[in-house]
């Protein structure tokens, strides 16, 4: 491991001695062969580096905070050091002597299990891809499709579960849900930049894009070349993500097809299933012989919308209406669990301080739902948890703590009872003690409310 970490580090000194200009034809012929260049000009590299694109991007990337990359570097000290080191930086920009340094790889873990790797670059990398999106999303926004939702200027996901709705309202109660497996790990890069190219006429730009995906991953102190996928975690892979399945847009369009996609989720609706069969089948194949991504075959399927999920929300059967998806329900009980454990050792004020940025940032997204009733069941079982929380805190004070609730004493003897927390948590004298308008006197939040 340690020859391999050798070879690889003399690898990157080698090409960073290598300035970009001399070899930018070859360099760009091979990021897409064959690509006709469009007569009309686009975005260029003195457009990104303008001083008020760089400002702009500066504000960005410390507002969005994050962790260091590779090189240590937090957000807070970006600022100090592009003062010092910007004239060298757009030096090298300008010359093409820049390489963007590896992507550090994180995993975090998914509700529905598993992990998503992420990769972080380093804080000037952040930046430059923050300033290089900004003017390519200018350009190349307004030329996608209007199905497309994910990662755009005034467009959301609640945008997106209404339009699904809409189709339904239409009798199109079959719905083909496509998963693309590892879609940002195994984007194409010779398929990705042959779109670039159809939209950039700037050589330095084409060759940074590339190299920005070509960086390499740093996991567990190894960096190892990048040959596909980009990354989540910069700026510039939503992007460049939503270039690339354009393409599947224009073809679902050319077909005639209604659909909605946010990201790499896309949904299909159709008539019958045996419709859906057939769309399902034809946009494998477009996918994985056109694109070159994979398609998931176990979690892809054609099913009725209420049985599955869009962005976290469902739909009722009958008359099709807006509710809370079942994993997103029990993602929610998962994170509560983990703000409520009864062996945390925090008071419940702590706790309450805790649970109420996720509730108030859950209920932002999902107080979409049109159906009120798993709100306000959930809403009873924060209550329930918490009251299972101060039950265990209690311990054997629980008679004198009832009591100095308002509990009169001949009622506050349950505090010696027997049962767990769980079951005392529903008694009614536990419930009139530790009201809901306790609970909302501390600061805990109501998903029900409206936000």
């Amino acid at each position: 491991m340690k020859r391999q970490v050798e070879q690889v580090s003399r690898r990157r000194i080698a090409l960073d001695q290598q300035p970009l200009l001399p070899s930018l034809r070859e360099e760009t012929a091979a990021v897409a062969p064959g690509i006709e260049r469009p007569v009309d000009e686009g975005p260029n590299l003195e457009a990104v580096l303008e001083p008020s694109n760089l400002r702009r991007a500066v504000r960005q990337v410390i507002g969005n905070g994050g962790s260091p990359g590779v090189d240590g570097m937090g957000v807070k000290e970006l600022p100090g050091y592009l003062r010092e080191h910007w004239p060298s930086l757009k030096a090298d920009l300008l010359s093409g002597f820049y390489r963007p340094q590896p992507v550090r790889r994180v995993e975090i873990p998914k509700a529905s299990g598993g992990v998503r790797k992420l990769g972080i670059p380093t804080v000037v990398d952040r930046f430059l891809q923050q300033a290089l999106m900004q003017v390519l999303q200018q350009h190349w926004d307004p030329t996608f499709s209007e199905h497309s939702y994910g990662f755009r200027p005034g467009r959301s996901a609640h945008q997106a579960v209404a339009r699904a709705q809409g189709y339904l309202r239409d009798r199109r109660r079959w719905v083909v849900d496509l998963d693309l497996e590892k879609f940002f790990d195994r984007v194409n890069h010779d398929k990705l930049m042959g779109e670039v190219a159809k939209r950039v006429t700037d050589q330095r730009l084409l060759v940074l894009i590339r190299r920005y995906l070509r960086a390499g991953v740093m996991e567990h102190g190894v960096v190892r070349p990048s040959t596909m996928g980009t990354p989540q975690g910069g700026p510039l892979s939503p992007l460049l993500s939503n270039l690339l399945l354009d393409r599947l847009d224009r073809e679902l369009e050319r077909r005639g097809h209604h659909f909605v996609r946010y990201a790499d989720d896309c949904n299909i609706y159709v008539v019958t299933r045996r419709a859906g069969e057939r769309v399902l089948s034809s946009i494998t194949r477009f996918l994985e012989t056109k694109l070159k991504l994979q398609v998931n075959r176990a979690k892809s399927a054609v099913d009725r919308p209420w049985n599955r999920s869009f962005l976290g929300f469902s739909f009722t059967r009958a008359t099709p209406r807006r509710t809370v998806g079942v994993k997103a329900l029990h993602a929610f009980k998962v994170r509560v669990r983990e703000l409520t454990h009864r062996n945390r050792g925090a008071s419940l004020g702590t706790v309450i301080r805790d649970l109420t940025p996720f509730l108030c940032g859950w209920r932002a997204y999902y107080g979409f739902s049109e159906t009120r009733v798993p709100l306000h069941l959930l809403d009873c079982w924060v209550r329930r948890k918490l009251r299972c929380y101060v039950w265990k805190q209690w311990g054997p004070a629980r008679r004198r703590e009832l009591q100095r609730l308002g509990i009169p004493p001949e009622e506050a003897g349950v505090g010696g009872c027997s049962l767990g927390p769980w079951r005392m948590s529903l008694h009614p004298v536990t419930n009139r003690a530790l009201s809901d308008a306790f609970f909302a006197a501390r600061g805990l939040p109501s998903l029900c409310a409206v936000p």
